[in-house]
């Protein structure tokens, strides 16, 4: 079963799906540049000491997205992945 939740939710190891992109303005173009639309999977693959910002496999790039960014970044968590 899929679960809803926002990407900075996911652990390193864990992968999702993007459902959504609740932000807006640069940010959400700079988003939709490295690829992050509906569909695409994503793993976390580390995130620093304090949490934030977080690493993330988009496309075949590790991409550090800010844990403020995340929160507007809705996905659906891949069981067993």
């Amino acid at each position: 079963m899929k679960k809803e939740i926002c990407l900075n939710d996911i652990q390193p190891g864990e992968k999702a799906v993007v459902r959504e992109l609740r932000s807006d303005g640069s940010i959400h173009r700079r988003l939709l540049d490295i690829g992050l639309v509906r569909g695409t999977k994503v793993e976390c693959v580390g995130k620093s000491p304090g949490g934030d910002p977080g690493a993330f496999l988009i496309r075949g790039a590790v991409i550090a997205i800010r844990s403020e960014d995340c929160g507007d970044i809705l996905v659906h968590t891949l069981e067993g992945a």
